[in-house]
Order: structure tokens, then C-alpha cells, then sequence
């Protein structure tokens, strides 16, 4: 874990009596904005390490004055790998990163009072999980910043059992989508494929369903314009016709998160 001004301890919490071996960092900033906290929600086989940390977000926001609360998503970077398939649904780590931020600090919104609530970012699984969360939990969350967000699930259409063959014997996997997830996945040094997959059957249980629960904050969209899931933008937009959208020029879903433009872009839609 990350040492200095930019850490905090491991939070150690439970939910409904057990605990789910979450790896929570809370980073605090050296002078604090009159702001919110920030969660931050990475994405399939990423980490707050990859995601966040290497990518320049912690820093950014830690300059920007804002104090980050970031967690690990089960079977992800530090946190544990539970072998129970219900540990890996959305619905698990929604109440999961519900907890973490109440144990972090974060309060519901109280009007004169900007401190209050919680800004959340999410990337790719995370800003499906960002969107659902905000959506349940209008009380809480102030602003929303969704990266690379999706209108359909690309976990739930993943070919779940080409997969298993492929990392049982080398069996090619004939759906490109779920090729290019498993080829992602085996390309991140921290990746434990057989917990990944116990995600993705979760999620096949809880299928995104964006018009199910639509979050009523603010809102701010970003992807790269060669990102192949932006087509899908004009959807959600459809759903909250008063979100912001930013189209980055050149990226696509890998390498937009890293993008300064998203940065800026994402800290000054979070500090009005």
C-alpha cells in the first residue's frame, strides 16, 4: 500500500456479520477542499493500484483538495478471493462499498453543508456499479463521473464456459468480446482468472439493466471516442438527458483512464 500523505490505514469492516476481506485505502489530502470524499470504483481486472494509483488519478485529486476512499473489488489487487459465487454479485459489493464509505467517513447530504455526501468515479465495471450505486443511494451521493460506462453488460453476455475451456486446455474462444476480456485479464500482473470468472457468473445473475434504477445526480460521461463501447453513451444519455458527456480524441477503453483529460475534466465537474 501506498505510504505518506497519500495513505491511510485499511479500513476493517463487516457486512451483515462478515467480513469481506476488502482491501480499503483511504488516501487525505494535505489541504482539504470544503468537499465531499471521493470513492473510487476500478474496473474488471484492474485495482486501486492500476487503476488509480499508477494512472496519476490519487495525486490529482490529492492536489485538487479532495480525500479519496478506494477499494479493491473482490478477487481484485489486494483483497481477498472468496469462493462463494455471492461474494462477486453487484448487489454484495454495492452494500460492501455502502459500508466502506460510511466506516470512511462519508455522511448523507445535508444542504449548507458542502462537506456532506459522497462524489463517486467509477471505470468500466465500475461505472456500472457507480451508476447503480448512486441510484440507490440518493441520499448519499452528490456527483457522478462514470468512465467508459456501457448501456448493456458486456460481463453478462461473456461467454463463460469458452472461457473455462481456454484456460483449461488453450480451446480458442470464437466470441471476440469475451477474447478480448480474457486477453485483457491474463495481461494484468494481478489477475486471479478463477476468481474473474466467479465475477462474471455473478454478474450473469444481476445483469445491468440501466433503465431499472436511474441515478437522479449530476452527472459527467466520459470514454475515448475508439472506445467501442461509446456507442452505447447516447443510450444512458437517453435515460438522464442532463448528463454531461466527454468524447477523449485517440483513446480507446484501455487507455482513456489515464488520459489528463479525463482528470480535469472530472475534478472540475466534482468541485461545483
Amino acid at each position: 500500500m501506498a505510504t505518506g500523505r497519500h495513505a491511510g490505514a485499511s479500513a476493517h469492516h463487516t457486512v451483515e456479520g462478515t467480513d469481506p476481506g476488502l482491501n480499503v485505502q483511504t488516501f487525505e489530502p494535505e489541504d482539504a477542499a470544503a468537499l465531499p470524499p471521493v470513492l473510487l470504483i476500478h474496473g474488471f481486472a484492474s485495482s486501486v493500484a492500476l487503476n488509480w494509483v499508477q494512472s496519476g488519478w490519487v495525486p490529482a485529486l490529492l492536489d485538487a483538495g479532495r480525500r479519496v476512499i478506494a477499494v479493491d473489488l473482490p478477487g481484485h489487487g489486494l483483497s481477498a478471493a472468496p469462493e462463494d459465487v455471492d461474494s462477486y454479485s453487484p448487489s454484495r459489493i454495492r452494500a460492501d462499498l455502502l459500508q466502506i464509505a460510511t466506516d470512511a467517513g462519508a455522511r448523507p447530504l445535508v444542504a449548507g453543508h458542502p462537506d456532506s455526501g459522497l462524489d463517486v468515479i467509477g471505470y468500466s465495471l465500475g461505472s456500472r456499479l457507480a451508476w447503480e450505486f448512486g441510484a440507490t443511494q440518493p441520499t448519499l451521493v452528490r456527483r457522478l463521473v462514470l468512465g467508459g460506462p456501457s448501456s448493456h453488460d458486456p460481463l453478462a453476455e461473456f461467454d463463460l464456459a469458452a472461457a473455462q475451456r481456454f484456460l483449461a486446455d488453450g480451446t480458442p474462444i470464437a466470441d471476440g468480446s469475451t477474447s478480448a476480456l480474457v486477453t485483457m485479464a491474463l495481461a494484468s500482473p494481478e489477475s486471479d482468472m478463477y476468481a474473474l470468472l466467479s465475477l462474471v457468473e455473478a454478474v450473469k445473475e444481476e445483469p445491468f439493466d440501466a433503465a431499472e434504477a436511474v441515478p437522479r445526480q449530476p452527472i459527467l460521461i466520459v470514454a475515448g471516442e475508439k472506445d467501442e463501447r461509446a456507442a452505447g453513451i447516447e443510450a444512458l444519455r437517453g435515460l438522464v438527458p442532463q448528463a454531461e458527456v466527454l468524447l477523449i480524441p485517440g483513446r480507446n477503453h484501455i487507455n482513456a483512464v489515464t488520459a489528463r483529460a479525463f482528470k480535469q475534466a472530472a475534478i472540475e465537474f466534482l468541485a461545483a
